[in-house]
């Protein structure tokens, strides 16, 4: 069934009139939220992974946002484009599913399945990213050109990204060797179910190259989605040499759906401990469980004086004795 697609508003512009607000938070005017962030009231029957899916399941049905006309969106990044994509242009969304959410979850979940999702989430990222964006970004908020320039590229982005592969090749071969790497056996992933933690062993001398994650962000380290591909564990702990990287995936922030990811738990404790034992201005950090991926890294040394077997049993031990730090399902699900 054909419905009449609702029109993007920049978020700050909407100035009270009824809205419908994916992937973000409510703001006012908002008559029906469709987002998996943390203690977002879910709509019966609509929760999933994505925000994205979320959306598609939505115009099944798309009966309740009353009198709103308006979608949008509070930051841009890979699922919270698909999902305003959905409601504005439903029949396009629609025609392109499997292909869309594949995005989303590459941009959101550092996942894909399909070759192509991953490319486009490459060009989106690049989109975002100030230093190789084909726009003129500037240092002020970037929200509403993005999703104004990408609204209207999506269609041939989605089924033509190789038109775009000035954008996507150099981070596409980046992917390919981190894959090759992992398939290899040269990085070994011992997966620990109890605590949710996969231990990545790193050959000392692979590359650092890294990928993007969300709109603009980039990692150093293996290819993200060749690290996520390879592992069903949300809690990572990276370690080349005694260079060693803990961090949470993105999966364990909101209100995943499939399964829920262990708690995360405040490591802030580990990192005192961890600084008080290394030499000269080294200190752990960690970022805080309420960050989209904190990490629990070294600053101010390139590698710790603990050896692995130590640093690991030490992260092991407060992940299972820490109290639950952040709780994305705090507020109860509710039927609008």
């Amino acid at each position: 069934m054909t419905v009449r697609g609702l029109r993007y508003v920049p978020y700050q512009d909407l100035a009270g009139s009824p809205n419908v607000i994916v992937d973000g938070a409510a703001t006012d005017g908002t008559i029906l939220s469709l987002s998996h962030w943390p203690h977002v009231p879910i709509p019966s029957g609509l929760g999933a992974d994505l925000s994205a899916e979320m959306a598609i399941a939505y115009l099944g049905r798309f009966d309740r946002h009353g009198p709103a006309e308006l979608v949008s969106n509070n930051h841009f990044d890979q699922d919270g484009l698909m999902s305003v994509f959905a409601l504005a242009a439903p029949d396009a969304a629609l025609a392109r599913r499997d292909l869309l959410l594949d995005v989303a979850a590459a941009g959101d979940f550092g996942t894909y399945r399909l070759r192509e999702a991953a490319r486009i989430s490459m060009v989106i990222a690049a989109f975002a990213d100030a230093d190789r964006s084909p726009l003129d970004l500037g240092a002020h908020d970037n929200t509403a050109p993005l999703y104004e320039e990408l609204l209207g590229r999506l269609p041939e982005l989605l089924d033509h990204p190789a038109r775009y592969e000035d954008l996507w090749a150099d981070e596409d071969a980046t992917l390919t060797s981190s894959e090759k790497l992992v398939h290899s056996g040269a990085v070994r992933i011992e997966e620990d179910p109890e605590l949710d933690l996969a231990v990545v062993h790193l050959p000392e001398d692979a590359s650092d190259a890294g990928g993007h994650r969300f709109g603009g962000m980039w990692i150093k380290g293996l290819h993200p989605m060749a690290l996520n591909n390879a592992t069903g564990c949300y809690a990572l702990l990276c370690a080349r040499g005694r260079q060693y990287d803990f961090s949470y995936r993105y999966e364990s922030w909101v209100q995943f759906q499939t399964r829920r990811p262990r708690p995360r738990v405040d490591l802030r404790p580990l990192a005192a401990e961890l600084s008080a034992e290394e030499p000269g201005d080294a200190r752990w950090i960690f970022d805080g469980a309420g960050a989209l991926n904190p990490r629990l890294h070294l600053a101010g040394a390139d590698e710790s004086c603990l050896p692995l077997p130590e640093f690991r049993s030490r992260l092991e031990t407060h992940l299972r004795a820490l109290p639950p730090a952040w709780d994305p399902y705090a507020s109860p699900s509710v039927e609008r």
